[in-house]
């Protein structure tokens, strides 16, 4: 029995690891944009209002993550021409990631450069991440199977999560250690790692294969959309669901660290919440997740995730009312835990929506364009709240949050019925 079962675990692992194989150059380079991010804007609104900075101006550093939201101007771009260097789209992986590496090497040198110099430079290290993204996006769209786009998901949230560890936790958390110029350069260096296992990549032979026999969308050929009048008209209502869902998410979810700074958690421990129990939750929800859509229905799990979202909001706003610290970091770990449950599904379904000729440009409509919409509350949220305090902030949020999940939840089992698929 012994004799036998030690072959038989290794056969598993071995057939695990063949498994898991195509997701790293995925996983690698997602790594790189939740490190990135999480670097240039994770660490710095935390610091800033831990030194007194009123919480309206600690709002608009969520500008920096403005490229994020902006990609659906350049998208088009990606999906019309190709580079002569690679692939179609890990041509332009490469170029944008090379630009980012660049944009960071820069960055080092400037520890004494004036601020908006910097800010410029965060910006646009931001729009080149950003831009690797919707490529990578349209690349998944283009040679990944319907039926295995939940693991890329589940990958996607997976790099994002251990790239925010690295990013927030270790490079921030080692600032003292490192200082600006070693902190910077490591991040560069990590993203020039995370670029090579997708050069090699078969981009051509892969999107061959799914083109003779890939899906296409709800019992349909191939798309032929007559321009961008009629792809927005498509798209539209699905931006303004994603829009309002990534909004509320946000103003119930986003400010959490800021309002336990408030309640007098010491900024140490914040900084652990946001750059490691936070990333590390994701980073188990996403491994979890596509099990879970799969075993309970993907509707069912929005529905326990919201849940769990609105009861994180609910124990917060006693937390403030009380002034009770350690409540507040209960509500913030449960929010984490519950918002985890619906980052795979929310995925998921984006692939789904952005089937088409056309998927950099429709990526970027779904998600950019929807975290465009987004960003005038993000920004106003901390100000909103230093109005009318923490407690009736979250009190005021979670009707927002309930109204925003629902629709949602009503759009991804329209498409699911649409499919044919379990929910």
């Amino acid at each position: 029995m012994t004799g036998s079962a030690g072959p038989a675990i290794g056969t598993r692992v071995v057939d695990t690891l063949a498994a898991l194989r195509p997701l790293a150059p995925f996983f690698c380079l997602y790594v790189t944009f939740g490190a990135t991010l999480g670097f240039l804007s994770g660490g710095a609104p935390l610091i800033l209002r831990a030194r007194g900075v009123e919480l309206a101006e600690v709002g608009l550093l969520q500008l920096i993550n403005l490229p994020v939201g902006l990609t659906f101007l350049w998208a088009p771009l990606l999906d019309r021409l190709r580079l002569p260097i690679l692939g179609h789209r890990i041509g332009w992986i490469a170029a944008a990631q090379a630009a980012s590496v660049l944009l960071l090497v820069v960055l080092s040198l400037g520890e004494a450069w004036p601020l908006p110099a910097l800010l410029a430079l965060a910006i646009a290290a931001c729009a080149c991440v950003a831009t690797m993204d919707i490529a990578l996006e349209a690349l998944v769209v283009e040679t990944v199977p319907a039926e295995r786009r939940a693991f890329v998901a589940s990958a996607k949230l997976c790099g994002a999560s251990l790239g925010g560890i690295l990013g927030v936790g270790v490079l921030v958390g080692s600032y003292d250690s490192l200082g600006w110029r070693g902190a910077v350069l490591a991040c560069a260096a990590l993203d020039a790692l995370c670029l090579l296992p997708i050069l090699g990549y078969r981009e051509s032979r892969l999107r061959e294969t799914r083109s003779a026999g890939a899906d296409t969308a709800a019992g349909a050929g191939p798309e032929r959309w007559s321009g961008s009048l009629a792809r927005l008209r498509r798209l539209g209502g699905r931006v303004l669901v994603l829009g309002a869902y990534f909004a509320a998410s946000y103003l119930v979810g986003g400010p959490n660290t800021l309002a336990l700074l408030d309640l007098g958690v010491p900024l140490g421990q914040v900084g652990t919440l946001t750059g490691t129990v936070l990333p590390a939750v994701n980073l188990v929800m996403a491994l979890a997740a596509g099990w879970l859509a799969a075993r309970f229905g993907t509707v069912r799990l929005i529905a326990v995730g919201a849940l769990g979202v609105l009861a994180s909001g609910g124990l917060m706003v006693v937390a403030c009312a009380g002034r009770v610290p350690d409540l507040g970091i209960t509500a913030a770990v449960l929010g984490f835990v519950a918002g985890g449950f619906l980052g795979v599904p929310v995925f998921n379904m984006i692939y789904r929506w952005a089937q088409g000729p056309k998927p950099a440009t429709d990526y970027a409509l779904l998600f950019g364009a929807a975290f465009f919409a987004a960003m005038p509350l993000r920004v106003a949220a901390p100000a909103l709240a230093g109005w009318i305090g923490w407690p009736g902030y979250f009190a005021t949020t979670l009707p927002l949050y309930a109204a925003a999940v629902a629709w949602l939840a009503v759009a991804v089992d329209r498409t699911l019925r649409d499919d044919g698929a379990a929910r």
